[in-house]
């Protein structure tokens, strides 16, 4: 008789850093102190303990830090090494005129299968246009060419970019990282929540219920606080277009790993098994081709 597998948690957001290898010069922020330090696969697996709906970690998804090729070639040779590792989001140069040689290289070197999404820090981008710069809008071309996806990292006064990137590549899949950073400190969550309805509208989008913690109060947030941003979440794109994420170690600065497991936890109370199910694994499986849980569960 065969035993039905164990239901898996992924972590479909976070980061890790080396700081002997590679510099991260975000982190020279004074207000950032207590992250400048070494995160390996190894802390993650000793921090992330709490069960989320029963479940545990099974795997995860790394995300890069820094606009470098060379840190995307570490977290692709990490993910070779290391099972917890299931995907990696990677940088590369969209604006190059080499942009798809530089991705079929990665693609065809030391751990590229697990390359399956894109970053660009455009949070930081001071063009309000930058996402539909033409030489941007060629290299996202070359990037679904490649059967990639793109994650989409901006701000809530930026959710307009990510919408008109939708509608520019509608064959482009997108996944909207911290859920497009809500005003949570502030509590001032309208215009968050009309563009986020726009973008939701699409369907080749989805988003990561990640990041939201440091949105709020880094001290005093609460479960409550999060609510407003997770119930418009959750009516705009449903339980099977939303995955979870950690940010962790970034996570660290406002409570850190198991108390954003335990609140997401909470959050999921109410959803039917299914939805559950989606949220924890399955839209991440999906959008990332999270081929190791697959196989995994299979074999057990």
């Amino acid at each position: 008789m065969t035993s039905t597998p164990p239901p898996v948690l992924i972590d479909a957001h976070h980061h890790l850093w080396d700081l002997a290898q590679r510099p991260q010069p975000w982190l020279d922020d004074p207000a950032l102190t207590s992250i400048r330090r070494t995160f390996t696969p190894e802390d993650l697996r000793t921090t992330a303990t709490r069960e989320v709906a029963g479940r545990r970690l099974h795997g995860t998804v790394v995300v890069q830090c820094v606009p470098d090729v060379p840190e995307t070639e570490d977290l692709l040779a990490l993910a070779e090494q290391d099972p917890l590792i299931e995907a990696v989001v990677g940088w590369v140069d969209l604006t190059s005129p080499a942009v798809g040689d530089e991705l079929d290289r990665l693609l065809a070197g030391p751990g590229g299968g697990f390359l399956r999404s894109l970053r660009s820090l455009v949070q930081g981008e001071p063009d309000p246009e930058w996402l539909q710069r033409a030489d941007v809008e060629r290299g996202l071309a070359a990037v679904g060419e490649r059967g990639l996806g793109y994650d989409v990292l901006v701000r809530s006064h930026q959710l307009d970019q990510a919408v008109r990137l939708a509608e520019r590549l509608p064959g482009l899949p997108l996944v909207l990282d911290h859920a497009g950073k809500p005003d949570l400190a502030g509590g001032e969550l309208a215009d968050w929540e009309s563009r986020l309805r726009e973008l939701a509208a699409h369907p080749q989008v989805v988003c990561k219920v990640s990041g939201l913690i440091t949105e709020a109060d880094h001290d005093t947030w609460t479960t409550t606080d999060i609510r407003p941003a997770w119930d418009v979440l959750l009516s705009a794109f449903g339980a099977d277009r939303l995955m979870f994420g950690s940010d962790w170690p970034v996570a660290n600065l406002a409570g850190g790993w198991n108390r954003w497991a335990a609140t997401v936890d909470e959050l999921l109370d109410g959803c039917s098994a299914d939805e559950t199910s989606a949220v924890l694994a399955g839209t991440a499986t999906a959008f990332y081709r999270l081929t190791r849980t697959e196989e995994t569960r299979e074999s057990r």
